[in-house]
């Protein structure tokens, strides 16, 4: 099988990589990257239109659609799904490659930089008949089919993730092997030695959110929930916001029988897996790179930053700088936010502390004189989804004008119509401006140099081997699967 046939297409790490590849080959980002672009517009508009049932059936069934029967777990390969990967991206020299964690903000920065990002995680969604709100049978599932992935890509851990908070339409069908690299392989290392300028910058991208877990084997683990609007203990024990949630879709329990974990472990779709940092530093010492960490904890944590570095770059370029584009999980567009002069500002996804962190977020920056809003559309009205009237509050601290860009506000978070509108929306600003060469590295620096420590991300630079032999802490620290 092709790695097209069986890693998702609905993910954060292969939105984020489309998003990211377009923009370097000069083009945008219609329908999240999927086969016929603003084309499917008039589809999902006909599917918006349905009764609310039909659209979430709709939904459900095009993820199983994407889904590969368990049997040909057996054909993924590894090193395939890297030279799939780098093949996304134009050949030529870049001054630096990101590698590690998924982000919005992430892509922005890149985009700015006008570099690469190789992804660490991907998913590849099974087919299974598995109940949502089951999470121990999704367990025994994984359990069964995984030794078909693992035994022939020693080079792979699994995090096979059930959230049935967020993934609920999803998980009717299928279920979330979440598979992350604990090597470079051959396709990354050959890539960055073919495209890596002389001394270039290797961009280690480390989210350390982790998340409790109960080990399966060697290389996997079983994570219980996920990084939105409930707590690891609310998915283990519990509690009001669980029992409202299953209430309001006539689940007859209160609580999920969720497997006990015994450890923690990096979060399935966010968390950056030590295990690839010491041979990325490995890689670096050989070929005389650079090797520079951004570590965060959360997986927003990036986005003030980023969102500030666009606008001091803006005006560093004379321009007013003054409309923000708000973005959500896999609704992005890194070449029309530089084409409209936009700030970007991403959201992990559309619940309580994604909302939060934008108020924050507005609260501290300089006032912004436009407001545009892209909601991601999942169909589930999971707990602390932030209604839309917290959403219009926020918009309202526009100064001239604030609104929802692709939504309609009625039919959130079923409006599916938004997984295409928000392109061609974006490309109705009448905002325009010339598409500018990247930034580059020392400007980053200055910027953050200016900055100081007023953002939660940790720049580290990985010193080179020192000449008596020893490491320093941060080069000995390793992941758990290679111990």
């Amino acid at each position: 099988m092709k790695p097209s046939q069986y890693v998702a297409g609905f993910d954060s790490s292969t939105g984020c990589l489309r998003a990211l590849s377009r923009f370097l080959h000069g083009r945008d980002f219609p329908a999240l990257g999927t086969r016929g672009g603003d084309g499917l517009l008039p589809l999902v508009r006909l599917v918006s239109a349905l009764p609310r049932k039909l659209r979430e059936e709709v939904y459900a069934w095009s993820g199983w659609a994407e889904a590969i029967q368990s049997r040909h777990l057996s054909q993924v390969v590894s090193e395939e799904m890297s030279r799939w990967t780098v093949e996304q991206y134009p050949r030529r020299q870049y001054p630096a490659v990101a590698i590690g964690s998924s982000g919005g903000a992430m892509v922005h920065l890149c985009a700015a930089l006008g570099i690469p990002w190789l992804p660490q995680t991907f998913l590849i969604p099974v087919r299974a008949n598995v109940s949502p709100d089951e999470p121990r049978h999704a367990l025994r599932f994984g359990e069964e089919k995984a030794p078909l992935l693992l035994e022939g890509n020693p080079d792979l851990a699994l995090h096979h993730m059930h959230d049935v908070a967020q993934d609920r339409l999803m998980l009717a069908h299928m279920t979330y092997f979440r598979v992350k690299r604990l090597r470079l392989g051959e396709a990354f290392s050959g890539f960055l030695t073919d495209s890596l300028e002389p001394g270039g910058t290797l961009f280690l991208v480390e989210c350390e959110r982790r998340w409790p877990t109960l080990r399966v084997g060697p290389r996997h683990v079983f994570q219980h929930g996920a990084v939105g609007g409930l707590s690891p203990e609310e998915y283990e024990h519990g509690g009001e916001a669980v029992e409202e949630y299953l209430r309001r879709y006539g689940i007859p329990k209160t609580r999920w029988d969720s497997p006990t974990p015994d450890g923690d472990s990096p979060e399935a779709e966010w968390g950056f897996e030590p295990a690839l940092r010491e041979d990325v530093e490995e890689f670096a010492r050989r070929h005389g790179y650079r090797v520079r960490r951004i570590v965060y904890t959360e997986p927003r944590d990036l986005s003030p930053l980023v969102a500030d570095l666009y606008r001091w770059w803006y005006r560093q370029r004379r321009m007013k700088a003054s409309r923000l584009l708000v973005e959500s999980f896999m609704t992005m567009e890194p070449w029309w936010t530089l084409r409209t002069g936009s700030v970007p500002f991403w959201m992990t996804f559309n619940e309580g502390t994604s909302a939060d962190a934008l108020e924050q977020y507005l609260r501290e920056a300089e006032p912004f004189d436009i407001i545009h809003l892209m909601l991601f559309q999942h169909g589930t009205e999971g707990p602390r989804l932030a209604a839309i009237a917290r959403w219009k509050e926020l918009l309202g601290k526009a100064r001239q004008w604030g609104g929802f860009l692709g939504v309609d506000p009625r039919k959130h978070p079923r409006d599916f119509a938004a997984l295409a509108r928000y392109h061609t929306d974006l490309r109705k600003l009448s905002a325009r401006y010339p598409m500018p060469g990247p930034l580059t590295l020392s400007q980053l620096e200055r910027f953050l140099e200016e900055s100081g420590d007023k953002y939660p991300v940790r720049w580290v630079d990985v010193e080179p081997p020192r000449s008596s032999g020893t490491r320093t802490p941060d080069e000995e620290e390793r992941g758990p699967w290679l111990h």
